[in-house]
């Protein structure tokens, strides 16, 4: 034991604890790590609670460290009855799962807010139903705050591999990739399908704006930053993967939701808005893309150096972008979304 010691000699505490779990080398190791909250809000999450809820019970952490909480916001579909299954899964697997309800707000914001109430751990970590953490996830995730300063971090989102062209296209985007997000010229932030927050950093600034739509995970984590002073770190090997869009209807829904959350934040923190392409514009995108980057493709294609995704590349983007643009025109944060939910202690 002294020999092993010896030889993790430069290693921080936390990451000899951390070692000491994973080769069970010090059991009792595990009590030195924070308590977790992973938090999920659901909604008509039917096709991939299954696959989220195999991804949670094998989380390497400690299962005496951690609790899961998924909180129906309202589905219309088998997702009750689903999360009332994990529960009693879990349980037999000495895995605790709970079950909670937001039926009040129809918002994810809402229904996170709701799991925080409830929560019991000194971290709270979040992920989306539709998302899939790695087994080493959570583990991973709560060796970022290796000091008291850092209040929040943020792990990376993958996608898996497309199979369809607009899959392909959001992949080779990055789209839902923290690392965007992180360089925003306002401030840094994370989305929630991969963020872990500490509990007592929220009792200083608040919880969600539980009527927000879109953008809540910014202006939470701005408010981190910004008021309570916090601390961000990037966790790039703490990984969930993502199903990008599959159509086109889903893939304008989902740039109509960046528009919308640009302008809600816009008049939250007067960030720049982005600016709509002139007609102009998208006709000389159209004419170069039609007259060079479609005869270079050719050239490539029949050299082996390109597939028939780079084609349309230039005309899906200039899609997204119109309807980023419709998005952040059509929108107008309501005033009941300015609100700031309180933190409130475990009534239990």
């Amino acid at each position: 034991m002294a020999q092993l010691i010896m030889a993790q000699s430069e290693l921080s505490t936390h990451d000899l604890l951390t070692h000491d779990l994973l080769t069970h080398d010090l059991p009792q190791a595990a009590a030195a790590l924070p308590t977790v909250s992973v938090i999920v809000p659901i909604y008509n999450g039917e096709r991939d609670l299954a696959g989220l809820i195999d991804c949670l019970l094998k989380q390497t952490y400690p299962i005496d460290r951690v609790e899961y909480l998924l909180v129906d916001n309202g589905s219309g579909d088998r997702t009750p009855e689903l999360i009332q299954t994990a529960v009693i899964q879990a349980k037999s697997q000495g895995i605790t799962v709970r079950g909670l309800q937001e039926t009040d707000i129809q918002s994810a914001y809402a229904a996170r807010n709701t799991a925080i109430r409830q929560a019991t751990g000194e971290v709270l970590a979040f992920t989306d139903a539709d998302c899939y953490p790695q087994p080493d996830w959570l583990a991973k995730l709560i060796q970022g705050f290796t000091d008291d300063t850092i209040g929040l971090v943020v792990g990376e989102v993958t996608a898996f591999p497309g199979k369809t062209w607009l899959e392909r296209y959001a992949e080779r985007k990055r789209l839902m990739s923290q690392k965007d997000t992180l360089a925003h010229p306002f401030c840094g932030y994370g989305q929630t399908a991969n963020l872990a927050i500490r509990a007592s950093a929220l009792k200083e600034i608040g919880l969600f704006r539980p009527r927000m739509t879109t953008g809540g995970d910014a202006d939470i984590c701005w408010r981190l930053q910004r008021e309570g002073g916090w601390q961000l770190v990037f966790a790039e090997s703490a990984v969930v993967q993502h199903h990008h869009r599959t159509t086109f209807q889903d893939l304008r829904a989902q740039w109509y939701r960046y528009g919308r959350s640009n302008r809600y934040l816009h008049q939250l923190y007067g960030v720049k808005l982005a600016r709509p392409l002139r007609p102009k514009e998208i006709r000389h995108t159209l004419t170069r893309w039609l007259l060079k980057e479609v005869p270079v493709t050719c050239f490539n294609l029949l050299r082996g150096r390109a597939d028939l995704l780079d084609f349309a590349m230039t005309p899906i983007s200039l899609y997204c972008s119109q309807a980023r643009h419709q998005g952040q025109a059509n929108a107008n944060l309501p005033e009941e979304a300015r609100e700031i939910a309180v933190f409130t202690e475990n009534p239990t």
